[in-house]
């Protein structure tokens, strides 16, 4: 009970600190319009920031399945074949260091302002970090560990489910949780882009028209939408470690 009731706790003092300081220095609406304003946006405008979270929850989703899922098999062809690593994961690190923002207007040309080009931008955001920890997952075995599956005369599918894959589950998990929030971002970035819908388009329409607390609104909206896949990640690193363990 207490894990959960720290971080609201946590929450709370930060929301309270940030009323006191819109209240002590007078600070005016259309910077900051205070959480009581941000509350009452998000009871006015609820279809709005619905409509447009609708959008960004399906790219997000999309592209973290896509882009953890490629990074899985990939990482799974590196760690079994090093020419091929050799080879294409330098090309991984290149395409790493390519900024999204930069990325994003490329995808959008070729696959559309339609959903694809956002879980496609979403998906390259999730991939980089899952491919990196799933091949150290898969690596994290001890010679020993190795010698022993070769004298039992396991074969190359035997070691890789019966000793890499059980070996990687931390580092699978830790990925999961980094791509569970950037998943969004990536949404989100695509959306600044090009879209007609979603909760990136809000926050740019927003910003313009000096909606302040509707802009605010989104802001927590899309952050409520990371953590609602950070959680659901968490929760089922929980259950699934807890039946390995048991």
């Amino acid at each position: 009970m207490m894990t959960i009731l720290r971080p609201i706790l946590g929450l709370s003092s930060l929301v309270i600190a940030w009323a006191f300081a819109v209240w002590v220095f007078n600070v005016p609406n259309y910077i900051s319009p205070g959480p009581l304003g941000v509350a009452k946006a998000f009871g006015t405008s609820f279809d709005v920031l619905f409509k447009n979270l609708v959008p960004t929850m399906e790219a997000a989703i999309g592209g973290f399945l896509i882009g953890n899922f490629a990074a899985i098999c990939l990482a799974t062809v590196f760690v079994h074949w090093n020419r091929v690593r050799e080879i294409y994961l330098p090309v991984a690190v290149f395409f790493n260091t390519i900024p999204i923002i930069a990325l994003a207007p490329v995808l959008i040309l070729i696959f559309g302002l339609g959903i694809t080009s956002k879980i496609m931008v979403s998906a390259i955001v999730c991939f980089f970090p899952m491919l990196v920890n799933m091949i150290r997952g898969f690596e994290a075995v001890s010679a020993s560990e190795l010698e022993l599956m070769r004298v039992m005369s396991a074969s190359r599918r035997e070691v890789f489910f019966k000793l890499r894959l059980p070996r990687s589950v931390p580092f699978l998990f830790a990925a999961l949780r980094i791509s569970a929030t950037a998943s969004v971002i990536g949404a989100i970035v695509a959306e600044w882009i090009g879209a007609e819908l979603g909760l990136g388009v809000l926050i740019i329409q927003t910003t313009f028209d000096y909606r302040t607390e509707l802009l605010y609104a989104a802001i927590a909206t899309s952050s409520l939408l990371a953590l609602s896949m950070f959680t659901i990640v968490v929760v089922a690193e929980t259950i699934i470690v807890r039946w390995r363990t048991s």
